[in-house]
């Protein structure tokens, strides 16, 4: 399993910039998680042992 960290502001700054780019434009009413997968593995587990036992 992965250590877990906070973000850093840099990594958060990437998506604010990235949003607020023309390469965003398009994205809309959306939650998007800024948390190094941490929710997807509070919800899913480890998902290496879940590919490995099934």
């Amino acid at each position: 399993m992965r250590k877990r960290r906070a973000g850093t502001p840099d990594e958060v700054g990437d998506l604010a910039e990235f949003l607020m780019s023309s390469r965003g434009r398009f994205i809309s009413g959306a939650d998007l998680l800024i948390d190094g997968g941490c929710t997807a593995g509070y919800w899913y587990g480890d998902l290496q042992y879940l590919k490995a036992t099934h």
